[in-house]
């Protein structure tokens, strides 16, 4: 069973929009990095910014899958297209996130890094658009 606030659309987006907002920080903060050559900063912030993805985002998509999304195709069978479509979301997020990692075990900081945070964050948008006017209007 999901929480409460998960079926709430207002408690639900802010969730969504404060963990986006500190995600969209942590790209401008190490495009900055990179622009003032500043390596050890960015593997920091990358590595940061790997960890927010895992803890906020990702760890909300699984107590998304693993109540919500049940809860919700359940209550409305016509739900389980868009529940598919969430989920792959989520395995796309999850996907990026992997490459990330492996970004940062070569230690050396670039802009492929900034595409891959540029990719979450379009995906995470386009996904929580989808939630809000969807799954939970």
């Amino acid at each position: 069973m999901s929480g409460p606030s998960l079926k709430k659309q207002d408690a639900h987006s802010s969730i969504h929009e404060a963990a986006l907002n500190e995600a969209m920080e942590l790209r401008e903060l190490y495009s900055r990095c990179l622009k003032e050559g500043d390596k050890q900063k960015a593997l920091h912030v990358a590595e940061i910014t790997i960890e927010h993805w895992e803890s906020r985002t990702l760890a909300h998509a699984e107590s998304e899958e693993n109540g919500l999304y049940q809860e919700m195709a359940n209550e409305n069978p016509q739900l389980q297209e868009l529940v598919l479509q969430l989920t792959r979301d989520h395995d796309l997020m999850r996907r990026m996130v992997e490459n990330m990692k492996e970004k940062l075990k070569k230690l050396e900081p670039d802009e492929h890094f900034i595409r891959l945070m540029d990719g979450l964050i379009i995906v995470d948008q386009i996904h929580n658009d989808d939630e809000m006017n969807k799954l939970l209007a």
